[in-house]
């Protein structure tokens, strides 16, 4: 039995899941949304929310801590400009995790994990519609 045993496991040693981890939270940082299976989703949902509430305190103690999981300077400059700003007013609940189906090769479960309040990217111009002009013949 696994009686207060917390956290998954995901096949992987210890140092791979923490690698692992550190480079989901750093991409979902940077792009804001990201696809993956729902396990790997709902266990990175802690560890990425921890973070952002090290970017909203703003201390030298919370940049140090948040530098060991953020891999990257100019995410974690990100951290503490934009999204504390933007997190500021929240307890909480950065995230979302929105179930997608089966993957296609191995049925696993997949989820989007992406942060609340995210700016939406405008799609581009609407395409133009090609008509198809018949040709008249006279």
């Amino acid at each position: 039995m696994r009686h207060l045993k917390a956290g998954r496991i995901l096949g992987r040693t210890s140092a791979h899941r923490k690698a692992l981890f550190r480079n989901m939270v750093t991409a979902l940082l940077h792009r804001e949304r990201i696809q993956t299976t729902l396990a790997k989703a709902k266990e990175l949902r802690g560890k990425a929310e921890k973070t952002i509430t090290l970017g909203k305190k703003g201390t030298l103690a919370s940049r140090r801590r948040a530098f060991n999981i953020v891999t990257e300077k100019a995410i974690l400059k990100k951290l503490f400009g934009p999204l504390a700003e933007r997190y500021a007013d929240r307890n909480g609940g950065y995230t979302r995790i929105i179930k997608i189906g089966p993957r296609r090769g191995d049925n696993a479960p997949m989820a989007i994990i992406e942060l609340v309040d995210r700016e939406e990217e405008s799609p581009a111009e609407p395409k133009k519609e090609k008509t198809k002009e018949k040709a008249v013949k006279e």
